[in-house]
């Protein structure tokens, strides 16, 4: 576990040290962020990294055990609002910022994150 997070952290996540990614998932890796994302359709930019590095976050400070959608999409619109917010993240992730952002992430999207209005435009 990353000793500088450790105390922040919630219990049972477990993060790995990454430089610039100082929340990620035990497991996750760039790499494997860009092959997902080759995979998606999606060309990475330093916008994209962002939301990335916001979602490993919320889930590592949330004391929730698991995220509801809504929560988490809220939270987003709130994060990038400064960047035009929910409609800017939709311009990031075209499948929903929730549900694409989760999986570039490394992170498990909340229940209900792949239906119409929670952040996937399933």
């Amino acid at each position: 576990m990353n000793d500088s997070t450790q105390p922040y952290v919630r219990p049972g996540y477990e993060t790995q040290p990454i430089p610039g990614f100082p929340h990620a998932p035990f497991g996750w890796s760039r790499e494997q962020a860009e092959e997902v994302a080759k995979a998606e359709g999606l060309t990475l930019t330093d916008a994209h990294w962002q939301v990335v590095r916001a979602l490993q976050e919320l889930f590592a400070h949330d004391a929730e055990p698991a995220l509801n959608a809504r929560d988490l999409h809220d939270a987003l619109d709130e994060h990038f609002h400064a960047e035009g917010g929910i409609k800017h993240l939709y311009e990031l992730f075209p499948k929903g910022p929730v549900a694409q952002g989760c999986l570039l992430a490394g992170l498990q999207p909340p229940a209900g994150a792949q239906e119409k209005g929670m952040g996937s435009a399933v």
